[in-house]
């Protein structure tokens, strides 16, 4: 649904802009909300609020019987905020979560089929640094079946 790579910035009210083809998506599927939180790898998670409920049936079906379940889904959860874009495509990212991230001013937004990443320029530029030499290597891996 989401696929691509695109640089933005905050503005100075704090307020991203979506890609404008990450808006023609989300309008072909009707998506008018947004759930954004702590994402991994240091960058944000933003899920149609369709796919944010497939995904939360998927942790709350992890049994809280177990500490790491506890606190991943406190961690998850706790951040989360609910993003509709207003009529330019923008929505306002809470200062914890640009903390999280380490968001100042420059942002790339990363389509990944069913969700959206927003990464601080430097942390996507080094994360892309480290694994494209891998990409082959991970594919292999998970690929063979």
């Amino acid at each position: 649904m989401f696929y691509g790579e695109y640089l933005h910035s905050i503005d100075r009210k704090g307020r991203l802009i979506l890609p404008a083809k990450f808006r023609e998506v989300a309008k072909t599927h009707f998506v008018e909300k947004f759930l954004v939180t702590r994402g991994l790898d240091k960058c944000l998670f933003m899920f149609s609020e369709e796919e944010w409920r497939l995904q939360e049936g998927k942790f709350k079906a992890i049994p809280f019987t177990k500490q790491e379940s506890r606190t991943f889904n406190r961690l998850y959860f706790s951040g989360a905020v609910e993003a509709t874009p207003d009529r330019q495509g923008r929505i306002l990212l809470p200062q914890y979560l640009k903390d999280f991230a380490e968001i100042k001013k420059d942002v790339v937004i990363v389509g990944v089929s069913n969700r959206i990443e927003i990464w601080s320029k430097d942390k996507w530029q080094a994360f892309y640094g480290n694994s494209r030499g891998t990409f082959e290597e991970i594919a292999e891996k998970l690929m063979d079946t």
